[in-house]
C-alpha cells in the first residue's frame, strides 16, 4: 500500500470523477469545481489513445493538485505516468496490478458485496469503491446494492472508500447520511452543462451532510 502524500490525499479526497477520453473537456472545469481524483475509463479506445489522453489528463490533474488513475490497465497507467490504477472484480487481480505498478503508486478496486468489502480491507489496495448504490447505465447489468452496503462499509472501513452508482448532489448527500465521506461520479459531472458548478454542488452536498452529522 502507498504511504505519505498519496495516502494523505486519498483520505482527504471527496469527489472522484470517472470518464472516457471523449469527455476530457469536462475535466478542467470539474477540477476547478473541486474534483480530487480523475479516472480515465475507456474500454473502446486503443492503447495509444488511452496513453495519449492519459498523459494530457495527468498533466492537467497535476496542475490542480488532483490524482489521476487509469482503469483496468496498470501497464497503460505506467505508460502515461498516472498516479495509479483501478481494477474491478472482473479485471486483473489486485496483487498482479500491484506487482506491475509497484508500491509507490495507487491501486484501487470495486466492491459489490459485504464479502468484497471485507476482502478489499484485507487486500493490498489503497482504496475501494462501494456500490453501485443505484443501477446505472455506465455499468449495465450490475444490480444495485442499495444503502445497506454503504452502511456496512461505513461500519468497518479502515481504508478510504467511495460510494458509487447514480451519485449526484441529492444522492451524494444521502450517501453521506448513510456513512460515506466520498463519492464516485460519472454522469452528474460529465454530462452537466456546467461541470464546474456540478462539482461544487457535489462537494457542498457532502460537506452539508457532514456538518449535520457532526451536530447530531
Amino acid at each position: 500500500m502507498v504511504s505519505g502524500s498519496y495516502a494523505e490525499r486519498l483520505r482527504a479526497a471527496r469527489v472522484y470523477l470517472v470518464l472516457e477520453a471523449a469527455a476530457a473537456d469536462a475535466v478542467a472545469p470539474a477540477l476547478r469545481g473541486g474534483v480530487d481524483l480523475v479516472q480515465l475509463r475507456d474500454k473502446r479506445a486503443s492503447d495509444d489513445e488511452v496513453v495519449r489522453a492519459g498523459r494530457e489528463l495527468r498533466a492537467l490533474c497535476a496542475d490542480h493538485g488532483a490524482l489521476f488513475l487509469v482503469n483496468d490497465r496498470p501497464d497503460l497507467a505506467l505508460a502515461c505516468g498516472a498516479d495509479g490504477v483501478h481494477v474491478g472484480q472482473d479485471d486483473m487481480p489486485v496483487d498482479q496490478a500491484r506487482a506491475i505498478v509497484g508500491r509507490e503508486r495507487i491501486v484501487g478496486t470495486s466492491t459489490h458485496s459485504a464479502d468484497q468489502v471485507d476482502a478489499a480491507e484485507a487486500a493490498g489496495v489503497d482504496y475501494y469503491a462501494v456500490g453501485p448504490v443505484f443501477e446505472t447505465p455506465t455499468k449495465q447489468g450490475r444490480p444495485a446494492t442499495g444503502w445497506d452496503l454503504i452502511a456496512y462499509a461505513a461500519g468497518r472501513a479502515t481504508k478510504p472508500w467511495f460510494a458509487i452508482g447514480g451519485m449526484d448532489a441529492e444522492t451524494a448527500r444521502a450517501a453521506a447520511a448513510a456513512g460515506a465521506r466520498r463519492v464516485v461520479v460519472v454522469r452528474a459531472i460529465r454530462d452537466a452543462g456546467d461541470p464546474e458548478a456540478a462539482a461544487r454542488e457535489l462537494r457542498a452536498a457532502l460537506d452539508a451532510e457532514e456538518r449535520v452529522g457532526a451536530a447530531r
